[in-house]
């Protein structure tokens, strides 16, 4: 009962909204709000009489055709207990703080409309049984979130944005969509999640399997890999996130926290068993997360814009969640657990403590907009400290959690956690690649702390900056609690089953992890401290790698020469030969032979006679000749 009113309430809220806005206005906000708030408290009823047993069950009947059956069956088990009290917990706070945000907004009633849209997709996936009912709520976040961030359709630049994430997902999703149908066919037309833990481990896609093949299992979990990269934003399809920041900036914290970009990390720990399944999948997978993260530390910092660095920042931290999937794989190839006993997993405990501190930055990060007169240039702030004391300490402490402050905050043991699995993998590039990204973090975080809160005000919009209302420093507080003590033992205890279990780190990742947060973090103030301008200028970052040229490039001269091929054959071949050049000969004859019908008739006599003068020499003079 729990799972039917967490899934199906958004649904009901944003259908009332969305066709009946006009006629509720303010009404449809209180909707909204409200079923986000009764989702969570059913949340809460769910989590508290969480098992050990999965629980696999039909919700509604979907598709029942012959032998085949997909239908919306739901999960429910300790990881997506887990999550759904991530997502219900960051969406119920997102649309709290935009009761502030938006309060001037005209069009409220779409804008939380389209939020319960997402938080119905999004419960979608989670709760998903199998992948033919997540691949249809993977399709529904994507259309919601392209009304979310296009939310302010009237500037072109939100207008390019929003098209430009969902075609970018849409290339995502063609693969995760053959992914699902290569492992359909191959199990018997059965994609349930269970179904599919099963055959690979002791039924048709077993190893020892009479007719297995690696390359095939291989083309399915980088085919449903390939769906995560569109989701996940990662490398070469991470464009989209960035620009994303066009919507409304509790939209921000919506998609970057723990939902849309969540997603792809959560169903690849869902289907981790087709991962470990493929040497040479888990490598590419880990592989394309550590370079992700990387990339996207670097990018992250010469950004000026306060939420392009948080943008770039989960680029990052999304990308080591890959990684960590990658490598988990990889050592259990290897012949032992990276995690541990527990049936929690290092990119979900990332997950877990990134979407708390990450939904908690995006929020400050609007709060001080808010304040500045949605001025959004770092280096046009400073001094906000003084004026918005409750904002930047709760933002002080996001961003002590994404630098992994040692023991105290939460990110500390997650990030660890992945450095761990980057170890125990037996792969040290992954290792110390995610220790060099751990660095950056530490320096682009304390950069943007200093030069937005500390120091003197730049602009009057900085100095006349004001604390935001309380509705929006609510949020923001309850965030930063759980960015401290989500990691440790005994707080919110039914959540543990997304953490790891807990082994004594081996020194050499506790040693990188608290150098990494030293170097990075005493580089920054060296650095910033007390500048009024940058005092780093490297084009390459600051440009993000040039990606969106390149891009642009490759559309110019593949699809805009393409189409250019294909415009002239189409006007050469079926224009031209098949229909013109039909018409023209048919016109042409039909001229000639309107030169027999004269209208005289001395002519139509003449050719009688030619026609009878005809006929009499054929008889004649033809035929004998061919009887003989």
């Amino acid at each position: 009962m729990n799972a039917s009113i967490i899934l199906l309430l958004p649904f009901f809220s944003a259908l009332v909204i969305l066709l009946g806005h006009r006629q509720l206005k303010g009404a449809s906000v209180l909707i909204s709000v409200g079923s986000s708030i009764i989702s969570f408290i059913a949340c809460l009823v769910l989590l508290a009489a969480a098992d050990d047993e999965n629980n696999n069950k039909l919700l509604l009947p979907f598709l029942d055709v012959g032998h085949f059956h997909a239908n919306i069956d739901v999960l429910i088990d300790k990881q997506s207990r887990g999550m759904m009290f991530i997502v219900s917990f960051i969406g119920m706070l997102v649309h709290l703080f935009s009761l502030g945000y938006m309060k001037d907004d005209d069009a409220k009633p779409r804008f939380f409309g389209s939020l319960s849209l997402f938080m119905f997709s999004m419960t979608g996936i989670v709760l998903a049984g199998n992948l033919i009912m997540m691949f249809i709520f993977w399709e529904l976040v994507g259309l919601s979130s392209y009304l979310l961030i296009g939310h302010w359709y009237q500037k072109a630049s939100a207008a390019e944005a929003c098209k430009k994430a969902f075609l970018t997902n849409r290339i995502g999703d063609f693969g995760f969509m053959i992914g699902i149908l290569l492992l359909f066919g191959a199990n018997g037309g059965s994609v349930n999640l269970d179904d599919l833990a099963t055959a690979f481990k002791s039924g048709p896609l077993a190893p020892d399997a009479p007719g297995y093949s690696a390359g095939f299992t291989t083309a399915a979990a980088l085919c449903i890999f390939l769906g995560a990269m569109g989701k996940s934003a990662q490398f070469p399809l991470h464009v989209w996130l960035p620009d994303a920041m066009e919507g409304p900036t509790p939209v921000s914290a919506l998609i970057h926290a723990a939902t849309m970009v969540a997603a792809g990390v959560y169903m690849l720990v869902r289907v981790s068993f087709l991962i470990e399944a493929s040497p040479l999948a888990a490598e590419i997978i880990a592989g394309i997360g550590c370079f992700t993260a990387l990339m996207a530390a670097l990018m992250a910092t010469q950004q000026n814009d306060i939420k392009r660095v948080l943008a770039y920042s989960t680029l990052s931290q999304l990308g080591y969640m890959v990684m960590a999937v990658g490598a988990v794989a990889m050592a259990a190839q290897h012949g032992h657990e990276a995690h541990g006993p527990n049936p929690g997993h290092p990119a979900m405990f990332h997950l877990y403590t990134h979407a708390f501190f990450k939904a908690m930055l995006f929020l400050g990060s609007g709060a001080v907009i808010y304040a500045c007169h949605h001025e959004q240039d770092i280096w046009k702030m400073g001094g906000l400290r003084k004026h918005m004391p409750v904002t930047f300490w709760t933002f002080a402490i996001g961003t002590l959690a994404l630098m992994g402050l040692p023991y105290v905050t939460s990110g500390f043991y997650s990030k660890e956690g992945i450095l761990g699995a980057a170890y125990d993998s037996g792969c040290s590039i992954l290792f110390h690649a995610g220790t060099l990204t751990a660095v950056l973090t530490s320096f682009y975080m304390m950069r943007l702390l200093i030069v937005a809160f500390f120091g003197k005000p730049r602009t009057e919009s900085a100095h006349h900056a004001t604390e935001v209302p309380m509705i929006m420093l609510l949020p923001l507080v309850l965030l930063a609690i759980f960015s401290i003590f989500s990691a440790w033992d005994g707080f919110a205890t039914p959540l543990q089953a997304l953490k790891p279990a807990h082994e004594r780190p081996h020194t050499t990742v506790l040693v990188a992890s608290i150098l990494a947060f030293l170097i990075g973090t005493i580089g920054a103030i060296y650095l910033y401290r007390g500048k009024d301008k940058d005092p780093v200028n490297i084009k390459l970052f600051a440009n993000k790698f040039y990606f969106d040229e390149m891009y642009a490039v490759i559309v110019r001269v593949c699809q805009d020469r393409l189409a250019w091929i294909v415009t002239a054959l189409e006007r050469v071949f079926v224009d031209g030969l098949i229909v013109r050049l039909p018409t023209a000969i048919i016109a042409r004859l039909g001229a000639a032979t309107r030169l027999l019908q004269g209208g005289h008739l001395q002519g139509y006599t003449f050719l009688l006679g030619g026609g009878v003068i005809g006929v009499v020499y054929l008889v004649v003079f033809v035929l004998p000749r061919l009887g003989h």
